[in-house]
């Protein structure tokens, strides 16, 4: 181990008399370049802050002069924290001592992480009354928000810290300030449930409004069932007759979905009914006329009479799709946990073995989601990976016999082409698309998908549908991790880790070669130079060396650290019946072109532009 990880962690346990002797013989400018050494956990300093560790902290800074601000990556509450300055980790963490002594030492009280999280942010989050009372007597800024736009009040809201939400407010905390997504402090404290609070914010004159999705502090709190919520907000002389009626019907769904209590999803749409009937000084509030049938919730439509909901509880899955079309009405298909309990509904029905239903549901959720959420959002990338391991299992199990659902192309198909809309939607939105990992994951599943297609017998229009919807995909040229193309991927084994549950086996040879016959280029290369040739020979995949050099791929071409596919073979005889020669693929141009440029000959400007691009391939 050498001194800098020892230092590290010796501070991280507390071992003072320990970084002293391993400092003994340093001079004063070596103890300041080590003490500002970082390790992968940071400094020594963000680690005797993050433990509390008083002494150490106190030595590395007054006799090792220590950069208070210097930041690393702390790990707390399941979450990997970057660049976070150490009056940050001692401020969540919750030791007081610490954070006045690197204040006395000049630390910055407002320095945040790289989400824009201040220390006084990382106190409210973990409801250390005392940091939080400290850091604002010291200029602590209260209105600072991460990059979600969340200030320190709403996180203590949301955390249900009362005592802290009172100290903010009574030092002015802005109790109306937005977050990206337009929610409030209400919101949050609606969707902790945490009533205390919410009076607390209604007295400093927070408004009741409306988020990004439309969405109340009342709805909000129906949402996730907090009913102490729902019965204070809705008894408010600002809220409406019409929101009250909403906010318990909404609230019913979720006694459906989220807490299986059918019986008290009634209760709610009983009292929903009651308040729409007319009364003495109020006119009759009817339910929106009903929109088309779905066929995914079995064409079913809102009960619009006291007969009609009381027939529900004798019919279990009537009032699951009633569940369903409340809120798709009340959240609209826009919210999230419109299409998430769609989708969750859908995987009960496969638990139960009614994949049929499942599927429905599914492709419904997916329509929705792809008009209305941004390209590559987290929930469709889902969506598309759950179709995947829901056909993979269907396939396995009917191969087994042990199912009597059938899977056929036409069940598979749309899926693929929905997921290649997906991509060519995220290609259209952005110019230069960066490689992100959602992106990664698109085209992952896309290939899974494509291989389990080919599983599945169909006839020649809908193989020509098939390589139409793989021709979309390589036009658009959609790149991977390290620069992969479609083609690098399918002959690389890491490709099969997509999510879970395995769905198709990668290498494979039979997307691979669909994807020559739909036009992929064996000569495309990845970031590192390499052509799907070489990573088929990293992955001593025979053959799809040979269907690749039957396309047309150079067996000599070389990547960026020179060498050729050949040369990162394991060995010459690679499959079970395939064995490679490299002289069967080796023209006398491709000798050429490797002597001169062993011999590094003068040939730029002497020859034609193709010439010198086929030697630079060698």
């Amino acid at each position: 181990m050498d001194i800098t990880t020892a230092v590290f962690v010796a501070a991280r346990n507390g071992k003072l008399k320990l970084i002293q002797k391993l400092l003994s013989n340093k001079t004063p400018e070596e103890l300041e370049a080590l003490a500002e050494e970082k390790t992968q956990g940071g400094t020594p300093l963000l680690a005797a802050s993050r433990y509390g560790h008083l002494e150490v902290v106190d030595y590395l800074l007054e006799h090792c002069k220590a950069n208070v601000e210097l930041g690393g990556s702390v790990y707390f509450d399941g979450e990997t924290i970057e660049g976070a300055p150490p009056l940050w980790a001692a401020s969540a963490a919750g030791h007081l001592p610490v954070v006045k002594t690197l204040l006395k030492h000049g630390a910055s009280v407002n320095n945040a992480t790289q989400t824009n999280s201040t220390p006084l942010r990382a106190a409210c989050f973990d409801g250390h009354l005392d940091i939080v009372r400290y850091l604002v007597e010291h200029k602590a800024d209260m209105e600072v928000a991460n990059r979600h736009g969340h200030t320190c009040l709403m996180i203590s809201c949301y955390k249900g810290h009362k005592e802290i939400a009172k100290f903010l407010l009574e030092r002015g905390a802005d109790v109306n300030r937005k977050s990206v997504k337009g929610n409030t402090a209400l919101h949050d404290c609606a969707e902790s449930g945490s009533l205390d609070i919410m009076k607390m914010l209604l007295k400093c004159n927070a408004r009741m409004e409306r988020d990004g999705y439309g969405m109340t502090p009342l709805l909000a709190a129906s949402v996730t069932g907090h009913t102490n919520i729902v019965e204070y907000l809705a008894h408010q002389p600002r809220t409406s007759r019409e929101e009250g009626i909403e906010a318990l019907e909404l609230l019913g769904a979720t006694f459906v979905d989220k807490k299986r209590d059918l019986l008290g999803a009634m209760k709610y749409w009983r009292r929903a009914m009651e308040l729409r009937k007319a009364g003495e000084k109020s006119a009759h509030l009817s339910k929106p006329p009903p929109g088309p049938a779905v066929p995914a919730y079995g064409c079913a439509q809102e009960v619009s009479t006291e007969e009609d909901l009381e027939a529900l509880i004798t019919d279990p899955d009537e009032m699951r799709m009633q569940a369903l079309l409340v809120r798709e009405r009340i959240l609209g298909p826009s919210h999230p946990d419109t299409s998430y309990y769609i989708r969750y509904r859908g995987a009960v029905y496969a638990d139960s073995g009614n994949f049929e239903r499942c599927i429905s549901l599914w492709k419904y959720a997916l329509d929705m989601q792809q008009s209305n959420l941004d390209p590559l959002s987290p929930m469709t990338a889902s969506s598309f990976l759950s179709f995947a391991e829901l056909f993979s299992f269907i396939l396995k199990e009917q191969h087994k016999g042990t199912l009597s659902t059938q899977i056929t192309f036409h069940d598979v198909m749309p899926v693929l082409e929905k997921s290649v809309r997906e991509v060519e939607r995220a290609v259209a939105k952005r110019d230069n698309l960066p490689e992100t990992p959602q992106f990664t994951k698109a085209l992952s599943i896309i290939l899974h998908l494509i291989f389990l297609l080919q599983k599945l017998p169909c006839g020649p229009e809908e193989d020509h549908q098939m390589k139409q919807t793989v021709y979309r995909l390589l036009k658009l040229n959609p790149r991977g991790p390290n620069g992969f193309t479609p083609l690098h991927m399918a002959a690389d084994m890491a490709t099969r880790c997509v999510g879970r549950y395995p769905v198709g086996s990668f290498p494979s040879v039979s997307v691979v070669a669909l994807l020559v016959e739909c036009g992929a280029d064996v000569e495309s290369r990845d970031c590192e130079n390499n052509t799907p040739l070489h990573i088929a020979a990293s992955n001593d995949s025979a053959d799809i060396m040979m269907l690749l050099l039957e396309a047309g791929a150079h067996f000599d071409a070389t990547n960026g650290e020179k060498k050729t596919a050949f040369e990162l073979l394991n060995g010459m005889v690679v499959g079970e019946h395939v064995v490679l020669f490299p002289v069967n693929f080796v023209s006398l141009q491709c000798l050429a072109a490797r002597t001169i440029v062993r011999h590094r000959l003068p040939y730029k400007g002497l020859i034609s532009e193709e010439m010198e691009a086929f030697i630079e391939l060698h």
